[in-house]
C-alpha cells in the first residue's frame, strides 16, 4: 500500500538514499584497482617527494599507472552506474540495482574500455602539454592555459560519453565523435555539467566525506545523465516542431 504524507515522504527520501548508495558501492567495488593505484600514488608521492612533480617525466611517472588502469575497471564501472542512472532519469524509479548494474558493466564493456584507452591517452598528451608550457617563459607560459582548458572539455566529453553510450547504439568511433561534438557544441550546457559535478567533489571530499564512499559517485552519475538527457529532449522537441511546421 502507497504511504501518503510525512511517513510516505521519509519513505521516499529512505529509499532513495538506498539506492544512491547501493550503486555507489557497486561502482567503487568495481573501480577498486584504479581507486588503490589512485591512493597509492598520492601516499608515495606524498612522503617521498612531498607532492612535487617537477618535471614532466615525474608528471608521466604519476599518472601512468592508474591511467593504464582505468580504461578496464573505471570506465566499465562508470558506464554501468549511468545504466541506473538512465533509468531513473527515464522514470523506472525501481528497476533492479545490481541486475541493472551488472549487465550493464558486462553489455557495455568492450565500448566503455575503448573510449577508456582513446580518452586516457588525449588526457595524457594534454597534461604533459600544460606541464611543458607552464615551465616556459611569461608569454609562452599563457599557452598551459589553453590546455587546461582542453583538459577540462575533455572531462566532459568523457560524461557525455558515458551518457550516450548507455542511451544509443552507435559505433565506438562514432560515439567519441559525437560526445566531442556535443560537449564543444554546447559550452553552457557543458560549463554546467562541469560545474554541477565539481560541487558534488568538492562537498564530497571537504564538506562531508561519508559521502564519497556512499553517495559521491551515483550522484555525479545521476546528475550527469539528466544534464544530458534534458539537453536531448530539447534538441528532439525542436526537430519535431520543425518537422510539423514543414509538413
Amino acid at each position: 500500500m502507497e504511504m501518503n504524507g510525512l511517513m510516505g515522504g521519509l519513505y521516499r527520501v529512505a529509499e532513495w538514499i538506498m539506492r544512491l548508495a547501493v550503486i555507489n558501492v557497486l561502482w567503487i567495488f568495481c573501480s577498486l584497482p584504479f581507486i588503490f593505484l589512485i591512493f597509492n600514488q598520492l601516499l608515495t608521492t606524498s612522503v617521498e617527494t612531498g607532492m612535487a612533480l617537477e618535471s614532466i617525466y615525474d608528471l608521466i611517472f604519476w599518472m601512468l599507472p592508474p591511467i593504464i588502469i582505468a580504461p578496464f575497471c573505471f570506465f566499465p564501472a562508470s558506464a554501468a552506474l549511468c545504466t541506473v542512472a538512465r533509468k531513473w532519469v527515464m522514470g523506472d524509479e525501481d528497476v533492479p540495482l545490481f541486475k541493472t548494474f551488472f549487465r550493464g558493466f558486462k553489455s557495455n564493456y568492450k565500448q566503455s574500455m575503448l573510449g577508456g584507452l582513446f580518452f586516457s591517452f588525449i588526457l595524457i598528451v594534454l597534461l604533459i602539454n600544460v606541464q611543458f608550457y607552464s615551465e616556459k617563459g611569461s608569454y609562452i607560459s599563457v599557452v598551459s592555459y589553453l590546455f587546461i582548458v582542453m583538459v577540462l572539455l575533455l572531462v566532459v566529453a568523457v560524461m557525455n560519453y558515458l551518457s550516450m553510450l548507455t542511451h544509443f547504439e552507435m559505433r565506438t568511433r562514432t560515439l567519441i565523435k559525437n560526445s566531442i561534438l556535443f560537449t564543444i557544441g554546447r559550452p553552457l550546457t557543458s560549463l554546467m555539467l562541469l560545474v554541477g559535478n565539481f560541487v558534488i567533489l568538492y562537498v564530497s571530499f571537504v564538506k562531508f566525506n561519508f559521502l564519497v564512499p556512499f553517495f559521491m559517485g551515483s550522484l555525479m552519475g545521476a546528475f550527469s545523465f539528466w544534464s544530458f538527457y534534458k539537453v536531448l529532449q530539447k534538441i528532439q522537441e525542436k526537430e519535431e516542431s520543425q518537422i510539423s511546421e514543414e509538413a
